[in-house]
């Protein structure tokens, strides 16, 4: 398998279509305001809930194989250039996990409505995002440790930049998001307008989900480059030994 580099932009265009598609079915189908509601909110109902959970649920599988491959490409470095600093290996190893564990959240969002499981929603939506922040933060120290046997100092910079941004809009998401509830006073938060309080705040930490999104899928395509070095083969399957039945 050379061509390895389509991974990222697979994923890329997954969560763009999943994301962008999911919105304007929730808009037509009268779901959702189109003012910019959160994308749980633009995937709460049906048809568009199951067009979001079945993408998403590819998207995560791919990305699980992205960070995977990405994990044993950093391995492969170190194993080949043993110059490179030791801490290497544990930053490798703690983005890997970081990395899966996002994946799962973004699963878990996937099938976990907001409107049904509310608190599995949000636990899964913090994996997402938390995790991913985190796992960001360390493919960007990574960059900067592998350069200049992979990568570009450019690529570093721009992983640097996209972790600083990502990093400030959770904390902006998250804070705005809580108040923008306690100060909600209408009846249906899917469908949120400027009288029913809260509505700067909601708006704030809508476009703050929707750029961290963003951010999350251009972050994962800028593996693309780095990626077209790096080849996988099939696996090796033997067959074991079977008694034979007469």
């Amino acid at each position: 398998m050379s061509q390895v580099y389509l991974l990222p932009v697979a994923v890329f265009l997954i969560f763009q279509v999943t994301f962008i598609g999911t919105y304007i079915v929730a808009v037509l189908e009268g779901h959702v305001v189109p003012t910019v509601p959160y994308i749980s909110d633009a995937a709460t109902y049906s048809p568009e809930s199951c067009i979001f959970g079945q993408l998403i649920n590819i998207g995560s599988v791919l990305l699980g194989i992205t960070i995977y491959v990405r994990y044993r490409q950093v391995l492969q470095l170190y194993e080949h250039h043993p110059e490179l600093d030791p801490a290497v290996l544990r930053h490798n190893r703690l983005a890997l996990w970081c990395g899966l564990v996002s994946c799962l959240g973004i699963s878990i969002v996937g099938n976990f409505q907001e409107t049904n499981v509310r608190i599995v929603h949000f636990i899964g939506a913090f994996c997402c995002f938390g995790c991913g922040t985190l796992y960001f933060w360390m493919q960007t120290l990574i960059s900067y440790l592998i350069l200049p046997m992979s990568g570009t100092r450019i690529y570093a910079h721009l992983r640097l930049g996209m972790s600083v941004v990502c990093t400030i809009l959770f904390i902006l998401l998250a804070v705005t998001g809580v108040m923008s509830h306690i100060l909600f006073k209408g009846q249906n938060p899917r469908k949120w307008y400027p009288s029913d309080g809260g509505w700067y705040l909601h708006v704030i930490s809508s476009i703050s989900e929707w750029i961290i999104a963003t951010i999350f899928s251009f972050f994962i395509l800028s593996f693309t480059q780095e990626f077209r070095n790096v080849a996988l083969s099939h696996p090796q399957v033997s067959l074991m030994s079977l008694p034979i039945v007469i």
